[in-house]
C-alpha cells in the first residue's frame, strides 16, 4: 500500500508540474471560496491550497456566518491555517455592519450574520434556521469553533488577526475581488453573503465564470438514520431515507440539507442568478462515506502538516460522534465538491457534459423551495410580505416566496398527523415549469479505477495524495514553528500565607468580565483565594472563547485554577425532544457583529496578544462521563461548571462557606441551586452584577436592542427563568445594579489613572484594552454601549475591598423578577413590599476611590504577570535555554 501511495505521489507531483508548463490557457483559474469553516470546509480549504497555482489560485475566502461557526473562531482559523500553508496573501472577509431595509434596499456591508429573511438594520436577530445546529459539545458549534481543541493545539499563529473596525468585510472582498475577473466561486457554507452579493452587484455577474455548489438534495435518501439489517424489531428508523440530512429537525423538514435551509431564500437568489452552476448535492456526498478502510489508510499517511491537521480533526469527530455509524454517515461533502470542481475546471476548454474524474454528472432542472404552499398567506411567519404594503424585494404576491416560512424546529405548521414533517424551506427540488433551472449535478462518487487499492472510491486516491504531496505543503505546526518550545504549568507557591475568603467567580467572558477576572487575580490571596472560575456561555461570547480564560491565568502564572463550562442555552430555552440545539429567544439581543460576538469572542482583537495557555478547550471525553465512547486523552477532558463546583467544595476547610461573585447571566447559579441540595447553606454570600431597579422612574435599562423593554438590564434578561430561580433561593444577595455600575463608568477617568500608575503587564493590557473600547464607542454607533464592560470591573472591587475604601452604601429592599415569557417585560426588577426577597442593592461608591483602587492594585508588581505575552513566549521558544555549569 505505501509503495502504491508513493507512486500515486509521484503521479501527483508530474501533474503539478506539467501544470506550470502548460497551465490552462495561460492563466490560472482564479477561485473565491465562500465558506461556514466546518471542519470539512478546511478539508476543502486544503486541498485547493495543495493544487498547483498555475493552474488554481485560491484567492479569497469569504466567512459564513449564520451557520456552523461563529464569525470571531472562524475568521482567526482561517488566518492561522492560511498562515501555515504560506498564502498570507489570500484576502479573507468576515462579516460587516450593514443592513436591508424594509423596503429590500440592501446597504454596504451586509454582513451575513442572518438569513435574508431575517436581516434588518443591525445584527441582531433571530435564529430560525439556524437553531438547527447544534451550539455545544458533540460536534456542535463548540467544537467547531474550536476544532475540538487542536485549533490552537496546532495551528500557527501568525501576525493577521481580527481587529474591530479594520477587519475586511464578507461584501468588501467579494466585490474587490469579482471586480478583477474573470472568476470562479465555490459556496459551501450558506448562500447569504454570496445571494447579497448577486442582488446588489448585478453587473459584476459577468465577471463570475461559474459557481460551484455543494447542498441540496434532489433525488437523495438519507442513508443515516437507518436500523443495520441485523437490528432488532424495536429499533426505529429516524431519518431513513429523507431527502435532506437536518438530523436535528427531520420530524418538521425531511427534505432540506444545512447549507441550503441555512438561507433557502439566498439558495434560491443564487441558483436562479443566471450564472452557470454545478451542484454537488446529498445523492453524490452520501455515495462517499468516511469508510473504516479510507480512515486507516489515512491515519497511515500524514506526511505534511495539513494532512496531520486534517487526520486529528477526523479522527476526533470520528471518536466523539453520537452514535456508532460514523462510518456510514460522515461524507466527503466540501473537499469532495473542491475534488470535481477543479477536475472539470482542468479541462474545462473541451469540456461541455462535467465530464471529471471523480463523479457521474447529469443535467437537471431545479429549483429551491424558500415557502410552503400555499402560497399568498400571511400567518405572521414571512416578513417578506406580513404587515407589507409592497413585499420586500418588489417579490410577488401568491409567488413561490409568499408562502408558511419554518419558524422554528417545532413549527407547529411544519409537523403533520403521521408523524412526517411536511416543511419542505431550503429542499432542491426539480421543477418541469417556468420555475426550473438548468444545473449540472453530481449523481455518484465513481468508484477507484485501482482494482487493487483497498479504497473504493477515486476521490479518496486523490485527496490522500494531494494533501500528503510535498508541494505547496505547511511551514510547520504551533510547536515546530519554535525550535526550544515546551509546555510549563505555573502554580504560585503561597508558602504559609494565611489565604482570604473563597470566591467562586461566574463569568459570561464580555470584556468587563476579563478585566475584572484580572483585579481579582491582583488581589493578595490573603484577601481573596480565588477557587474557580464558571463559564456562562448564555451572555456576550460563545463557548469557545474559554480559551481566552485559560490564556490570561497562564499570564497570571494561575494554571492551578479550575475552569467550569455551564450549559450553552438559558433555562428552558433547549429543545426538549433533541436537547442540543434550541432557542435563542433572549441571547438574541446580543449583536452578532461588531460590539457583539464577533469581538467579544476575540477579546476586541486582544486574545492573540495573551501568552499561550498549554490548557485550552478539547472535545476529550469518556464515557464515565456520559460521552459514546473514550477518547485518546480523556484526561484532558474540558471539566463542566456543576463539576468543578463539587470540586472546590471538597476542597473547604470544616466551616467554611464559599463567596459567588457572579457577571453575566445567572444560568449557571441557577442550575447550582436547582441540581445541588444544600447548596445554600455552603455559600456565604453571592455578589450579583446586574439587574436594574426602574420602580417607574425614568432612567431605562441596556437592553439597548429590544426596544419594547426599556427597563430590564441584560445579565438579568439574558436569562430571567435563571435569575428568578436565584432571586426567589436562599441565598444572601448583594445586588450591583445598572445604576451604580453607571456610576464608575467613566473611560477617560480610569484610562488617565491607569496610564500614570507603574506599567505592570496587566496594567499594559488594561490600558490597551480600555482605550480600544474607549476609541470604538466614540467613532462607530455599533459600539455606543461600551460603557457597560466598565462598569462590570465594579463587583470585583466591591467583593475584594469589603467597603473600607469604597464607602460603598447598600439598601436592603424586597425585590422582584419578572419572568413570564414576555419579552417586553422579562427580566425587570421592581421593589415589591408584599411578595418581594430582601436583597442588599448598592447605592453607589466613591467613583475616585474606585479608580484609584483598579489602577493601584493593577500596578501592583506583586502577584503580577508570570510571563506577559505571546510575544514573549516565542522569545523564549526561539532562544537556547541557558545551561548551568556545575561548580567545580
Amino acid at each position: 500500500m505505501k509503495k502504491m501511495l508513493f507512486q500515486r505521489n509521484l503521479w501527483v507531483v508530474m501533474v503539478l508540474i506539467i501544470g506550470v508548463v502548460f497551465g490552462v490557457e495561460g492563466r490560472p483559474h482564479k477561485i473565491l471560496l465562500d465558506t461556514d469553516v466546518d471542519t470539512d470546509d478546511f478539508f476543502a480549504i486544503l486541498y485547493l491550497l495543495k493544487l498547483n497555482r498555475s493552474e488554481f489560485d485560491l484567492q479569497a475566502i469569504t466567512i459564513n456566518t449564520n451557520a456552523w461557526t461563529n464569525a470571531g473562531h472562524a475568521v482567526n482559523q482561517v488566518y492561522d491555517l492560511l498562515y501555515m500553508m504560506g498564502r498570507d496573501d489570500i484576502s479573507v472577509g468576515v462579516g460587516g455592519e450593514g443592513g436591508i431595509r424594509e423596503d429590500g434596499t440592501i446597504l454596504p456591508n451586509v454582513g451575513g450574520y442572518l438569513p435574508i429573511i431575517e436581516q434588518g438594520l443591525t445584527t441582531t436577530g433571530g435564529c430560525r434556521y439556524r437553531q438547527a445546529i447544534p451550539k455545544g459539545r458533540f460536534g456542535g458549534m463548540l467544537d467547531i469553533d474550536s476544532n475540538y481543541g487542536f485549533r490552537k493545539a496546532f495551528l500557527p499563529q501568525g501576525s493577521r488577526k481580527y481587529q474591530p473596525l479594520r477587519q475586511p468585510t464578507a461584501q468588501q472582498v467579494m466585490i474587490d475581488t469579482i471586480s478583477s475577473g474573470p472568476i470562479t466561486v465555490f459556496v459551501i457554507g450558506a448562500h447569504t453573503n454570496f445571494a447579497i452579493f448577486l442582488m446588489d452587484n448585478p453587473h459584476l455577474k459577468k465577471n463570475i465564470k461559474h459557481i460551484y455548489v455543494m447542498g441540496g438534495g434532489i433525488r437523495s435518501k438519507n442513508p443515516t438514520g437507518c436500523c443495520p439489517k441485523n437490528a432488532s424489531s424495536s429499533c426505529t428508523p429516524r431519518q431513513c431515507g429523507d431527502r435532506g440530512n437536518l438530523f436535528t429537525d427531520f420530524t418538521s423538514n425531511p427534505y432540506a440539507e444545512f447549507n441550503f435551509f441555512g438561507d433557502p431564500f439566498a439558495a434560491y437568489q443564487v441558483l436562479h442568478s443566471g450564472i452557470p452552476i454545478t451542484l454537488v448535492p446529498l445523492d453524490a456526498t452520501n455515495t462517499i462515506p468516511v469508510d473504516k478502510k479510507f480512515f486507516d489508510t489515512f491515519e497511515q499517511n500524514q506526511k505534511t502538516y495539513e494532512a496531520q491537521y486534517c487526520f486529528k480533526s477526523l479522527k476526533m469527530t470520528r471518536d466523539t460522534w453520537f452514535d456508532d455509524q460514523f462510518y456510514t454517515s460522515y461524507f466527503m461533502w466540501d473537499s469532495f465538491t473542491s475534488g470535481i470542481a477543479t477536475s472539470i475546471m482542468r479541462h474545462s476548454h473541451k469540456n461541455r457534459h462535467g465530464e471529471n474524474e471523480f463523479a457521474d454528472m447529469e443535467y437537471m432542472n431545479i429549483t429551491v423551495v424558500s415557502s410552503n404552499k400555499p402560497y399568498g398567506i400571511s400567518d405572521g411567519s414571512n416578513p417578506f410580505f406580513d404587515g407589507l404594503k409592497i413585499p420586500k424585494f418588489n417579490l410577488k404576491r401568491g409567488g413561490v416566496h409568499s408562502g408558511h416560512v419554518q419558524k422554528s424546529l417545532r413549527d407547529p405548521f411544519c409537523i403533520a398527523e403521521n408523524g412526517k414533517g411536511r416543511c419542505k424551506d431550503g429542499y432542491t427540488k426539480e421543477e418541469t415549469g417556468p420555475e426550473g433551472v438548468r444545473v449540472l449535478v453530481a449523481t455518484k462518487a465513481k468508484p477507484n479505477q485501482d482494482a487493487k487499492s483497498p479504497l473504493d472510491r477515486e476521490f479518496f486516491m486523490s485527496f490522500l495524495d494531494v494533501l500528503n504531496s510535498p508541494e505547496q505543503s505547511g511551514r510547520f505546526n504551533f510547536t515546530d514553528e519554535f525550535p526550544y518550545y515546551r509546555e510549563v504549568f505555573y502554580k504560585p507557591d503561597f508558602g504559609r500565607k494565611k489565604l482570604g475568603k473563597s470566591v467562586v467567580f461566574d463569568m459570561d467572558m464580555s470584556a468587563g468580565d476579563f478585566l475584572a477576572l484580572l483585579f481579582l487575580l491582583k488581589v493578595p490571596v490573603e484577601v481573596i483565594n480565588l477557587k474557580a472560575i464558571l463559564v456562562t456561555p448564555t451572555g456576550w461570547a460563545n463557548g469557545a472563547t474559554i480559551d481566552v480564560i485559560y490564556d490570561l491565568l497562564h499570564m497570571m502564572g494561575h494554571d492551578d485554577i479550575p475552569v467550569g463550562l455551564g450549559d450553552v442555552f438559558a433555562m428552558n430555552q433547549s429543545d426538549p425532544i433533541f436537547s442540543a440545539v434550541g432557542d435563542c429567544k433572549y441571547v438574541k439581543a446580543i449583536p452578532q457583529g461588531s460590539g457583539g460576538f464577533l469581538d467579544s469572542d476575540t477579546l476586541y482583537g486582544f486574545a492573540r496578544y495573551l501568552p499561550r495557555s498549554p490548557r485550552r478547550y478539547t472535545a476529550e471525553n469518556s464515557v464515565k462521563n456520559g460521552a459514546p465512547r473514550d477518547t485518546d486523552h480523556p484526561e484532558l477532558r474540558q471539566p463542566l461548571a456543576l463539576e468543578v463546583w463539587d470540586s472546590v467544595l471538597k476542597t473547604l476547610d470544616s466551616g467554611s462557606k464559599i463567596t459567588i461573585l457572579t457577571n453575566g447571566p445567572l444560568t449557571t447559579l441557577a442550575n447550582i441551586i436547582l441540581s445541588r441540595k444544600n447548596t445554600t447553606s455552603l455559600i456565604q454570600d453571592v455578589y450579583i452584577v446586574g439587574g436594574h431597579i426602574s420602580n417607574g422612574g425614568t432612567i431605562k435599562g441596556n437592553v439597548f436592542s429590544v426596544p419594547s423593554n426599556e427597563h430590564a438590564e441584560l445579565n438579568m434578561y439574558l436569562d430571567p427563568l435563571a435569575a428568578k430561580t436565584v432571586f426567589e433561593s436562599d441565598l444572601d444577595i448583594k445586588l450591583i445594579p445598572l445604576r451604580a455600575q453607571n456610576g464608575v463608568s467613566s473611560f477617560p477617568r480610569i484610562i488617565q489613572k491607569l496610564f500614570l500608575t507603574k506599567k505592570t503587564p496587566e496594567v499594559l493590557f488594561a490600558h490597551r484594552l480600555l482605550s480600544t473600547l474607549h476609541h470604538l464607542q466614540e467613532k462607530h454607533l455599533r459600539y455606543r454601549h461600551m460603557h457597560t464592560f466598565l462598569g462590570e470591573i465594579l463587583g470585583a472591587v466591591v467583593v475584594a475591598d469589603d467597603y473600607s475604601c469604597l464607602n460603598a452604601t447598600f439598601n436592603s429592599k424586597p425585590i422582584k423578577l419578572s419572568a413570564t415569557g414576555d419579552e417586553s417585560m422579562d427580566g425587570q426588577i421592581a421593589i415589591d413590599e408584599k411578595q418581594g426577597k430582601i436583597v442588599k442593592i448598592l447605592r453607589r461608591v466613591n467613583p475616585k476611590a474606585y479608580y484609584n483602587l483598579i489602577a493601584d492594585r493593577l500596578g501592583d508588581e506583586k502577584q503580577s504577570a508570570v510571563i506577559s505575552s505571546f510575544e514573549e513566549q516565542k522569545r523564549i521558544w526561539t532562544t537556547p535555554p541557558k545551561i548551568k555549569l556545575k561548580a567545580e
